[in-house]
């Protein structure tokens, strides 16, 4: 899945230098566009009426005594997805896009987002909302100073603003007069009121030991054994990430959309283990599955989730010092915390180690792509069948592809939202449909389904853009090239601890002799059952050094402004590489199986040694899931997939031959032979 649209810090260092076209409010019909400069204003029916919400949260700030209050797009553990009781931004401005800055004073509220959502925003605010077509801490701040006088205070929520985000605030407010106040108690909240919805109390579940790489214990041992060896000797560990508590002990539930995680946090000492956390939602299983009964090394003590604050704090009064990982790590913990007890990195011991894959969560990781694989082919063979019949639209075609890998075994549903775009919608990168908004698939134009599932036993995500008729030589030469992209990064051999960043070109290459480029990352890594976009793991400039066992998804793209869009997505083990001289090397090992439209690809712009890697990859993909499909007697898709991994060659049309059809159909019949 392109990634550039994640929200919170530390996902808004992703926003890339390549600015996207957009949609023009003309082009989206009148009744979308809003107009406050009449009386009364013609407001769309797309926007949301936030007067009354803005006056019950300015009572807040009067009674706390405040000139400004931000609101952030975040929730307390910087989540890429939020819980709906989280989604404050989205209540108090109606805004829905996941990123974004919002600010309210007296007698004005602005918004802050980055291209993506300039259009939607004007669609959805009302005209108590003015838009600011900036990110960062420094356009808001530039702003404030213009709006409230010398001495204000501007309020925040120390919960909602990563320590990084922190010291991007006061740092440019320092020298200004103006005064940063933490504000222990959410005002968003408070105006909200009993209207805002509970939080999720479904089961914290503990994963099967079939679906885990190493026990809990073992993880605790290990991540206790770096603190030993650190430097600074940290006495204590504390994780404030949803997926490092939900990896650490290997237990699961569903507060947040998409992602297998529960509210929580941890502090990992030397000799106790604190798990803040809903007790009740623990089974007495689960609880003994934790040891909670004891006090020692390997118990594991339940806290009141909203205790961690005073926890941490009567922790720090010892001689002690903990370790944090900054770009997860809140304000509202940090705060309490005294600097001369802190050791600091980017990113915990726990996110560090979680991105390197043992070898059984590799084989874990690897087999639910096959299954992942068997759903996605269902779905392409359906589309084969039904998009020439006017029957389906991107929202029902989502649903399908939803519905068939429900379907697989150790199935937990849906890893994102999935991107179903047909013809001039796919040049939106992020684009999803709706019941309502959505348009019809057509035989006459491009394709794009970026979509992924969470299994018990990994994390998938895969994208493909298809053409079931007669597609330009532009759209086969944009295609092939950004195929030549995915290539190129997938067979590259590379220094091991060479930073994402360095190798990013590769996937960009094919596309930049011709003058086109994507403006989205190239690729992030992926989890076992967590997050499908699992930090540090990737392509971008602050990731962190690629290593032997990491996933990276390696996804290149192009998009043609109210034309089309093509992105070419696999996810992919990093292996050791086999060269001519030694030395450490690395290089992919594609786990998605599924082959690309050789509808699309432009055999003469391929190389030799692109045809001989797509010829060894559509031969690896009979080998993994050929036997799956004989299994499961799905003589359909195996026909398909017989007919879609012919060989390539320079001189080959597109498509199988019949011959070659013929004889796979004989061999289905007879025997099922590859």
């Amino acid at each position: 899945m392109a990634w550039a649209h994640w929200g919170c810090c530390p996902w808004l260092v992703l926003l890339c230098a390549f600015a996207w076209s957009y949609p023009k409010p003309a082009d989206l019909g009148g009744e979308y566009v809003k107009n406050c400069s009449i009386s009364p204003p013609y407001l769309p029916v797309t926007v949301v009426n936030t007067t009354v919400r803005l006056t019950a949260l300015r009572q807040q700030l009067q009674t706390q005594n405040l000139s400004a209050y931000i609101i952030t797009d975040t929730d307390a553990h910087m989540s890429e997805y939020l819980s709906t009781p989280d989604k404050r931004l989205e209540w108090i401005t109606g805004f829905t896009g996941s990123a974004g800055t919002a600010v309210v004073t007296m007698g004005k509220a602005a918004l802050w987002t980055d291209s993506r959502y300039w259009i939607q925003a004007e669609q959805q605010m009302d005209c108590n909302w003015e838009l600011h077509k900036e990110v960062g801490a420094t356009p808001i701040v530039t702003w404030l100073l213009t709006e409230i006088p010398a001495g204000g205070r501007v309020g925040f929520d120390p919960f909602l603003l990563s320590v990084d985000s922190w010291k991007s605030y006061d740092l440019v407010l320092q020298g200004s007069n103006r005064q940063l106040v933490s504000i222990t108690v959410n005002l968003v909240d408070l105006a909200w009121g009993s209207e805002r919805p509970l939080f999720p109390s479904q089961p914290i579940y503990a994963l099967q030991e079939a679906f885990t790489g190493s026990t809990w214990q073992e993880k605790v041992s290990d991540i206790r054994s770096q603190m030993q060896k650190h430097h600074k000797a940290p006495t204590a560990v504390f994780l404030s990430a949803l997926d490092e508590t939900a990896w650490l002990f290997n237990l699961r539930s569903s507060d947040i959309p998409y992602n297998p995680f529960f509210y929580s946090y941890t502090l990992l000492t030397n000799s106790s283990i604190r798990l803040f956390a809903n007790k009740s939602r623990f089974s007495s299983e689960t609880l003994r599955y934790l040891n909670s009964s004891c006090i020692g090394l390997m118990c594991v003590q339940l806290e009141d989730y909203s205790q961690v604050r005073d926890s941490i704090q009567a922790y720090t009064s010892g001689d002690v010092r903990v370790w944090i990982g900054t770009s997860y790590t809140t304000y509202g913990l940090y705060e309490v915390i005294p600097k001369e007890k802190l050791v600091t990195d980017t990113y915990s011991p726990v996110m560090m180690t979680k991105a390197v894959k043992n070898s059984k969560e590799q084989a874990l990781l690897k087999a639910s792509h096959v299954r992942d694989a068997i759903a996605v082919i269902r779905y392409l063979v359906w589309l084969e069948k039904n998009v020439p019949k006017g029957t389906v639209n991107e929202f029902s075609g989502a649903e399908i592809v939803d519905k068939f890998r429900g379907e697989e075994e150790f199935s937990s549903g849906p890893s994102f939202k999935t991107i179903s775009a047909s013809g001039l919608n796919a040049a939106q990168a992020h684009y999803s449909p709706t019941k309502e908004l959505n348009r019809k698939l057509s035989s006459d134009e491009m394709y794009l389904l970026d979509s992924g599932g969470q299994y018990w036993d990994g994390t998938t995500d895969i994208t493909r853009t298809l053409h079931w008729g007669t597609p330009s030589a532009f759209q086969k030469e944009a295609y092939t090239r950004v195929l030549i992209g995915n290539i190129d990064l997938s067979r590259l051999v590379f220094p091991a601890a060479i930073s994402g960043r360095l190798v990013d070109a590769f996937a960009r290459r094919a596309l930049w002799n011709v003058g086109l480029n994507y403006g989205h990352g190239t690729g992030h890594g992926i989890g076992n059952f967590l997050s499908v976009h699992e930090w540090p793991v990737g392509f971008h400039s602050n990731g962190i050094a690629l290593a032997k066992g990491m996933f990276t998804s390696i996804e290149p793209g192009y998009y043609k402004d109210g034309e089309f869009g093509i992105r070419l997505e696999d996810v992919a083990l990093i292996v050791e590489a086999k060269t001519k001289y030694p030395g450490t090397y690395l290089t992919f090992e594609v786990v998605s199986l599924v082959p690309y439209d050789r509808n699309l690809i432009n055999v003469s712009l391929l190389s030799p040694e692109h045809l001989q890697y797509l010829n060894l990859y559509y031969q690896t993909i009979r080998e993994k899931v050929v036997p799956e499909l004989q299994r499961r007697q799905l003589l359909e898709e195996y026909m398909w997939l017989q007919q879609h991994t012919e060989p390539l060659s320079a001189r080959a049309p597109g498509t199988a031959s019949m011959a070659s059809m013929f004889t796979a159909s004989a061999f289905a019949i007879l025997g099922w032979s590859v």
